[in-house]
C-alpha cells in the first residue's frame, strides 16, 4: 500500500498495521505474562477527588490516556504542598520527575469524578517512587494505575539532595506497608 507522507493512509483507505511481540518488554504487565491483580481503594493512603472535563474526552468517547498523567500530577501536587508544605515557586529544593507509567483497566469518561489515591512504595535519601490509582466515583476497584519516580534536586544546581524533613513526614504518612 502506498503511504502519504507521515506514515498515514489516504482517507476512506486502510493502512496496514503490523503486532509487534512486546512479550519481553519492560514493566511489571509483562513480568513472567502475568498482569498484576488491580488496586483496591483500601491498599492507598491518601485521596483527592477530581473533576473529568469535557475536553478530557478523546475520539472514543473516554478519558484520553494522557489525562491519566495530569491525574496523577494533580495527586502529587496536592500530597505535596497541602501535607508536605512544598512551595513549587519559591522552595530551593524541586520534585523532578524521573520515572513514571501507567497501566489501564477500566475506561471513564465526562462527566465521571475520579479519585487519586496516593502510596509511597519506596522512601530513599532523595527519590521516592509513588503508586496512584484511580478510582471512578465510589468504585472499590482501580480503573487505572500508575507510578512517578521523582527525585528532589537543588533548583539551580538540578542536582540531588536529600528531601526536606517535612516534606519527609508528609511522605512517610503515606508509605505502603
Amino acid at each position: 500500500m502506498r503511504r502519504r507522507a507521515g506514515g498515514f493512509a489516504a482517507r476512506g483507505q486502510v493502512r496496514e498495521v503490523r503486532l509487534v511481540d512486546t512479550s519481553s518488554s519492560y514493566g511489571p504487565a509483562r513480568a513472567g505474562g502475568v498482569r498484576p491483580e488491580r488496586g483496591r481503594r483500601g491498599d492507598y493512603r491518601r485521596f483527592v477527588r477530581i473533576g473529568t472535563r469535557w475536553m478530557d474526552n478523546d475520539l472514543y468517547g473516554h478519558v484520553n490516556n494522557v489525562v491519566y498523567y495530569s491525574f496523577f500530577d494533580t495527586a502529587l501536587a496536592d500530597l505535596l504542598m497541602s501535607a508536605g508544605g512544598l512551595d513549587p515557586w519559591a522552595d530551593g529544593v524541586v520534585g523532578l520527575a524521573v520515572e513514571n507509567g501507567c497501566r489501564f483497566h477500566a475506561s471513564i469518561a465526562f462527566p465521571d469524578i475520579v479519585d487519586a489515591g496516593v502510596r509511597v512504595a519506596h522512601l530513599g535519601t532523595s527519590s521516592v517512587r509513588y503508586e496512584i490509582g484511580i478510582f471512578r466515583g465510589g468504585d472499590e476497584m482501580a480503573a487505572a494505575e500508575g507510578h512517578f519516580v521523582h527525585v528532589f534536586c537543588d533548583r539551580a544546581s538540578q542536582r540531588p539532595v536529600p528531601i526536606p524533613d517535612r516534606i519527609r513526614a508528609a511522605l512517610e504518612a503515606v508509605r505502603a506497608g
